[in-house]
């Protein structure tokens, strides 16, 4: 019950606004007022104001939104399927959008086999899967904890709020950008019931190894929480060097998938975020709840996009084809930003890291922005403070999905204003 004592009676009519509010808030999920602004809502306040030069272009790389044209294959497909609107989807999808997903991981992770009737569950998109996972796998009453990287992707926190769980961050630590795992204290690695991975990173880029995957399996043996590996930037990588995937390195280490899955997506791999198509794979016991939940949920795909997603993982070579345009734009933009940064081609992903030499991210942006238009995003808003600091302050994330010769302004423009 809401309980609320007056210092000093207001007004009538402000008094019974005050209540109304009140008994607003207080017929609300709690949990709601612990979510903090999204990234992108922070920075639309932090340059709320600013006017960049009129004539100049604003050059927005701030959002990790692929810009390159959706793959024919993929259209051809979804066109070729739209009278299957009439028709409700399946939660569980098709058996042949299932199958289509076992290959992809069989091609892509060298010969790794999932039963895609139980160990393979379509999604509407990673973002989505994450968040109602987080919801499945939790119990309030037991005060769970989930351990999550810092920098992190904000759905983490917020599914984690929302299912009535606190958060714990590890840093992620220069100058490979992997998170502290020894940072987290050992009472909170004991209510431990969900960990959260991100690799390749969002936004440093970086990408666990097989040692790395070896150390937190040793600390699941441990505490026993289960493992979600967020997977959706696997493929743009560069030189050939595949990130290694958790089930991957859990087949390597002679492991089951016993409290193990991972999230991807077709959004960054195929360029078609507005598809909103992925899936899970992984555990057959946690995916058989997560199936229970999510039909509950209404979260069935559509069938004309799992036509199209089906076309999606049965075809390579517009994932080659994306992959060298993002190639293309680090090999020009890198060394223009060299001339006057510390910068590195990322393990993958489509983002750099950038280092600001004094530190302060968020007048950077806000200066760049409004002397030249090119609009960046701060790392301190991915990142929350911590005992040992908010380890993204110092640093802004450029994401290059733009064309390659805006991105190449953008950099240039970048380096001619920098302490110009």
């Amino acid at each position: 019950m809401c309980r609320i004592r007056w210092k000093k009676q207001p007004a009538p009519a402000s008094r019974a606004k005050i209540l109304s509010f009140i008994r607003h808030i207080c017929t609300m999920n709690p949990h709601l007022q612990q979510l903090q602004p999204y990234p992108f809502a922070r920075l639309r306040e932090a340059v709320q104001g600013i006017v960049p030069p009129a004539h100049l272009a604003e050059i927005p790389l701030y959002i990790g939104e692929p810009k390159h044209p959706a793959p024919r294959v993929i259209r051809d497909a979804l066109l070729q399927s739209l009278d299957e609107l009439s028709k409700y989807p399946l939660t569980l999808g098709l058996p042949e959008l299932r199958q289509a997903c076992a290959e992809w991981l069989k091609r892509r992770y060298d010969g790794l086999t999932l039963n895609p009737d139980s160990e393979i569950l379509p999604v509407l998109g990673s973002r989505e899967a994450l968040f109602s996972f987080v919801q499945t796998v939790l119990n309030e009453a037991e005060a769970p904890v989930v351990v999550s990287p810092n920098p992190f992707y904000q759905i983490y926190e917020g599914a984690t709020l929302l299912g009535g769980g606190k958060i714990v961050f590890a840093n992620t630590v220069a100058p490979n950008f992997l998170p502290d795992w020894n940072s987290v204290a050992a009472e909170d690695w004991a209510r431990c019931r969900l960990l959260f991975v991100c690799s390749p990173d969002n936004p440093t880029g970086s990408v666990l190894q097989q040692k790395d995957w070896e150390q937190l399996f040793e600390l699941q043996d441990q505490y026993g929480f289960i493992i979600a590996s967020d997977e959706c930037y696997s493929e743009i990588y560069f030189d050939g060097k595949k990130p290694l995937g958790c089930l991957q390195a859990a087949l390597e280490c002679g492991r089951s998938f016993d409290k193990l899955v991972m999230f991807t997506s077709l959004s960054k791999r195929s360029n078609v975020p507005g598809l909103r198509s992925g899936f899970v794979a992984g555990d057959a016991k946690l995916l058989k709840d997560f199936l229970l939940y999510r039909t509950y949920h209404g979260s069935a795909m559509s069938l004309p996009v799992q036509r199209a997603s089906i076309a999606a993982w049965n075809d390579e070579a517009h994932v080659v084809e994306n992959r060298a345009l993002y190639q293309a734009k680090f090999d020009r933009v890198l060394p223009i930003l060299r001339q006057k940064f510390d910068v590195r081609l990322p393990d993958a992903s489509f983002y750099i890291w950038l280092r600001i030499p004094d530190g302060d991210d968020l007048r950077f942006t806000q200066e760049l922005y409004r002397d030249t238009g090119v609009l960046v995003l701060p790392g301190r808003f991915f990142a929350r403070e911590t005992a040992n600091g908010n380890p993204g302050k110092g640093f802004v994330r450029i994401a290059l999905v733009d064309e390659l010769d805006k991105c190449v302004e953008a950099a240039q423009r970048i380096i001619d204003w920098y302490r110009a």
